[in-house]
């Protein structure tokens, strides 16, 4: 499973970067956002609260249509239940739709599918030489994705964006509730096509 898993996202990864340099924008971003999610209950927590980094890039390549990945994750570990060590990660492919608001300003709003992936640290490495060795086990969930941003330009390239994602999480019976929503900015660069 983590091999295909594996195939899947390299060749997503490739189609993005590939169909990049005919794209009319590609955009690169950084940032940093908190979580909220359903409060904890009586038998399970919540994912919610810390800060979480993030990676994104998109590309626009018919009439501010493009496609797009994210990836966010907690910058630091969280205790399940008080003792067990866990990060959550969230990955997504999806569209993109990114219509200018002005000179300066431009919309972003992105709907796509991928997983979440909560990762439970062990103080021991397990594996074999083959798939290789680590200290934790995963527990990944499909998930959907909706966001949206608008991004204003400092300079012709360099942007902010400020934007709040939204994650529906099918089966997630470790935490409280069955979404959570990341509010946060995003500094970027734009590679725009001057045709």
């Amino acid at each position: 499973m983590k091999k295909l898993s594996l195939y899947v996202a390299s060749f997503c990864l490739f189609f993005l970067l590939g169909s990049a340099a005919q794209a009319q924008q590609f955009d690169l971003g950084f940032g940093a956002s908190g979580l909220t999610a359903p409060p904890t209950n009586a038998v399970v927590p919540t994912i919610g609260g810390g800060t979480y980094l993030n990676f994104s890039m998109d590309f626009l390549f018919y009439h501010n249509l493009g496609a797009g990945f994210n990836a966010s994750w907690r910058a630091s570990q969280n205790l399940y239940q008080g003792f067990q060590p866990f990060r959550p990660f969230f990955y997504d492919f999806g569209a993109v739709y990114g219509p200018p608001l002005g000179k300066r300003t431009q919309l972003n709003l992105q709907a796509g599918i991928g997983v979440e992936s909560i990762r439970f640290y062990t103080p021991f490495l397990q594996g074999n030489q083959f798939t290789g060795f680590t200290n934790f086990v995963s527990s990944n969930h499909f998930m959907g994705h909706f966001g949206g941003g608008v991004q204003f330009y400092m300079t012709r390239a360099i942007f902010i964006r400020p934007e709040v994602n939204f994650y529906l999480v099918h089966n997630q019976a470790e935490f409280a509730g069955n979404h959570a929503t990341r509010f946060g900015a995003t500094l970027g660069y734009s590679f725009k096509n001057q045709e």
